[in-house]
């Protein structure tokens, strides 16, 4: 029998998997994935890690391998106009370090980010299935027998489900969501440009939703376009021609000539958040627990927090002779992500309602918010701070580059 057994093979899964393993050797930890070996080296995209993760990536001793790869956010702009409007005026700025020598985020290919985390498995003994989903799920009073879409079955102590918002395990295990649909897609694609971005991110308040240029490596920025879902599909099923025209007309001319590199895809855009975070025998973590708009970022870094607090509670639980998969212990790690898990869904909530329209008193009244925070530098640094994942008071000791 084993002693945790992870539901997908995610940047998220696969940290779950190291943290624990990391910290508590003897521990007998598997991944199953049910994406082919190798698929995750096709996906373009990239993501904002704040500075918190990376102190976490940093303790599984391979941030190392990810920096090269990685593009600091030296600054951020923020402005709020219209799509044709010749000027965009700029109502919050930030810089991007948190403390000397350290920004308050990165842009990290998902690629390099994956690698990273599967070389650590290697390291550590962690094995991965590939090509292998949950079809069924059974609890008792001291393991969870998982069946899986080859006919066989695993026996665990905890199990812990990695694998998205439209998680399978979580709908196995009864546990209820609530959620609705914001009637956006956000459109995701890389794009060359003539001159150096500076590490300089922007996010552009259109009155579809933000638009959203992310620095990476080597003059080329990372887009998050929010468009309704109709408007989304047409956009990306056009030719490229008319894509890069529409692109144009949001992106702007500062940073000269563009060109898109790779695929161009559309995710719809809602709000999901489970009822509960445990059950027995059973964790949620990442998108399975929670899945919000990506208007602050701070989607997968949710998760990485969800990482950290579930190895910590779990290894120590371990480390005191308890059973890490009992519904005491994991009612710990709930009580600890929960709320925050709920404030930042409904922040989120709050700002795309806030910023993804015209009306004219919201404008002047958000503009004006803006212009506030920009004018007081304390409140700039505590929401910096907050945006890096630097200040928060419970804090698992992963985000604050301290060992279990």
């Amino acid at each position: 029998m084993r002693d945790m057994l992870v539901v997908g093979a995610g940047y998220i899964g696969l940290s779950a998997a190291v943290a624990v393993k990391q910290a508590a050797p003897h521990l007998d930890v598997a991944v199953v994935e049910a994406a082919p070996e190798g698929i995750w080296q096709r996906d373009t995209r990239a993501s904002a890690v704040i500075a918190a993760a990376t102190k976490m990536l940093e303790v599984f001793g391979i941030w190392h391998e990810i920096e090269p790869d990685a593009q600091p956010i030296n600054k951020m702009i923020v402005t709020d106009s219209k799509t044709a409007d010749p000027v965009r005026p700029v109502f919050l700025t930030f810089d991007g370090e948190v403390t000397e020598g350290r920004p308050f985020a990165h842009m990290v290919p998902n690629v390099a980010l994956v690698r990273a985390l599967r070389g650590a498995c290697e390291r550590l003994g962690i094995e991965i299935h590939h090509g292998l989903s949950a079809t069924g799920l059974k609890t008792g009073d001291t393991n969870a027998d998982v069946t899986l879409s080859d006919g066989t079955t695993m026996q665990t102590r905890l199990v812990v489900a990695c694998d998205g918002v439209r998680s399978h395990v979580r709908d196995l295990a009864g546990i209820k969501t609530v959620s609705w649909d914001y009637g956006q897609s956000g459109i995701v694609a890389t794009v060359e440009h003539e001159r150096p971005h500076n590490g300089c991110a922007e996010e552009h308040f259109l009155p579809a939703g933000p638009f959203a240029i992310l620095p990476l490596k080597d003059s080329r920025s990372s887009l998050v376009w929010t468009e309704p879902t109709a408007e989304a599909t047409r956009l990306v099923k056009s030719d490229d021609l008319i894509f890069e025209e529409e692109l144009e007309r949001r992106f702007g001319h500062k940073l000269g000539a563009l060109r898109v590199v790779g695929d161009k895809r559309a995710f719809p855009l809602g709000l999901t958040l489970a009822r509960a975070f445990v059950a027995p025998r059973l964790a949620l973590a990442g998108d399975a627990a929670h899945g919000i708009h990506p208007i602050s970022g701070q989607g997968l870094n949710l998760g990485f927090k969800d990482v950290a607090a579930l190895a910590e509670t779990i290894v120590e639980a371990d480390r005191l002779g308890l059973d890490i998969g009992s519904i005491n212990i994991l009612e710990r790690y709930q009580a600890w992500r929960r709320f925050d898990t709920f404030r930042m869904g409904v922040t989120t909530d709050i700002l795309n309602r806030l910023f993804s329209n015209d009306l004219a008193p919201i404008r002047i009244a958000r503009d004006f918010g803006l212009g506030i925070v920009d004018r007081l530098p304390g409140l700039k640094s505590f929401f910096i701070g907050q945006a890096a994942g630097t200040t928060a008071k419970d804090n698992p000791r992963l985000l604050a580059g301290q060992t279990i």
